[in-house]
């Protein structure tokens, strides 16, 4: 690894992933670790240069005030502590808030005059050095790769078919739950175009019989994410030496998932490890503590297309957690083609650029409408976009009126089944990007 690297411990802080974000604007890579990781488990680490302790208001789990092994202190590493009086470090700070510029000031010192950190975090050297790692440790085993079609798995893909070639066997599962379109273009880009190895099973009917009458969104995810898993294994097992199995997981996947010291917000399939009954021995995952952004700068490095790069990000559940209360082929189709409206029409007016994530979502709620002369009792579609720099936080996006107002007339007129367009201005936190 060429990259310095400052270890942050998690000590029940919010602002983690800001003050990752902090260093790494820096130029110094960071990573963010348990409380209670051990001395062993630290000094395995590459080219860890600092640790910094950040506390906060969640340092008590399960009723009990938690802290850092005491041998961190003696490991020959370089400490400080920020929201932690309690830390024998000679450096302690305030607690940090989400003010990215004051925290850059706050540990500038620390990282390149005490830790004698270099900024030589960027992504040639970040991509260069997750290809290495990933040959190392494939060798010339075969990784099954589950590819979505969005950002995350996508740049997966391009590293390992840089890092492993032919190696890479690409899975592309149409759960029936895809935008409108989306499975012809991963079959466009990657069969075609960039020639990987990629099989194509088409499970529509699979994954609705097994989300039929399911309304919690959690159980949704649960049902969609167990069912992928299902598949990756019984593709596997049609093919020779597969002993990987590579995912698109990255920070926020992990975060939203639940930590020691944060609730879960939502269950991602692709976080968690492997199941007990997966043959795969490993997972690859190189792509695990890299936020948005720089999952999309790591892809332009790579060669992917810049549409590519930047097209909407898509959740693992596809529609399935797009579609508040069950899911069934109407609510698909409405869904599907309300969305393809709205990303057109923002495209078309150009208020598409500097936005973390839009998409129409569909409720479940029915109210009464008028069509010409006819009563109507539809679904209401929200429109969703949202402002975002690392998809923890988000705020809902201005877009035009006109725009808006374009959308919903087409929306309301080319389709069948809906008489209302609402648009969601819920930031996040309290909601969340997706509408679920």
């Amino acid at each position: 690894m060429k990259q310095d690297m400052i270890v942050i411990l998690d000590l029940g802080s919010h602002e983690n992933t800001v003050l990752a974000r902090a260093i790494r604007a820096l130029g110094v890579y960071s990573e963010i670790y348990p409380h209670d990781i051990t001395v062993e488990e630290l000094k395995k680490l590459p080219n860890v240069k600092g640790v910094i302790i950040n506390g906060g208001p969640c340092n008590v789990v399960d009723g009990v005030a938690i802290d850092v092994n005491p041998s961190i202190y003696e490991a020959g590493i370089p400490v400080i502590a920020a929201g932690h009086d309690k830390a024998t470090c000679a450096v302690k700070l305030p607690q940090f808030t989400d003010d990215i510029e004051a925290i850059k000031a706050a540990v500038k010192p620390f990282v390149f005059e005490t830790c004698k950190a270099e900024a030589n975090w960027n992504m040639t050297n970040f991509v260069n050095d997750q290809v290495e790692l990933v040959r190392r440790q494939v060798g010339n085993r075969k990784v099954l790769l589950a590819l979505s079609g969005g950002v995350d798995s996508s740049v997966v893909a391009a590293l390992l078919l840089k890092a492993i070639g032919d190696n890479l066997v690409c899975v592309h599962v149409n759960h029936g739950l895809m935008r409108k379109g989306e499975s012809e273009d991963v079959v466009e880009m990657f069969g075609n175009q960039l020639k990987a190895n990629l099989i194509y099973v088409d499970a529509t009917e699979r994954f609705l019989t097994k989300l039929e009458g399911v309304e919690d969104p959690e159980q949704k995810r649960k049902i969609i994410g167990g069912e992928f898993i299902r598949v990756f294994e019984e593709e596997a097992r049609k093919l020779d030496g597969i002993d990987f199995l590579g995912q698109g997981t990255i920070y926020p996947d992990i975060v939203e998932s639940g930590t020691k010291t944060a609730k879960m917000v939502k269950s991602h399939h692709n976080v968690g490890g492997l199941p007990d009954f997966v043959d795969f021995k490993e997972i690859i995952e190189p792509l695990r503590l890299l936020f948005k952004d720089e999952v999309r700068r790591a892809g332009l490095e790579l060669g992917i297309p810049e549409y590519l790069v930047y097209r909407q990000p898509f959740p693992g559940p596809g529609l399935g957690v797009r579609i508040v209360g069950e899911v069934t082929p109407e609510k698909v189709r409405i869904v599907q083609d309300a969305d393809a409206i709205y990303r057109e029409e923002l495209a078309k007016a150009g208020c598409d650029k500097g936005l973390g994530q839009f998409f129409a979502a569909l409720t479940n709620m029915r109210s009464v409408g008028v069509m010409g002369d006819e009563r109507t009792y539809d679904y209401a579609v929200a429109l969703r976009a949202v402002i975002t720099s690392d998809f923890m936080t988000a705020e809902a996006a201005e877009i035009p009126f006109d725009v808006l107002f374009k959308v919903m007339t087409r929306v309301i007129n080319e389709v069948k089944g809906v008489n209302r367009v609402l648009y969601d201005l819920t930031s996040k936190p309290p909601g969340t990007i997706e509408l679920e």
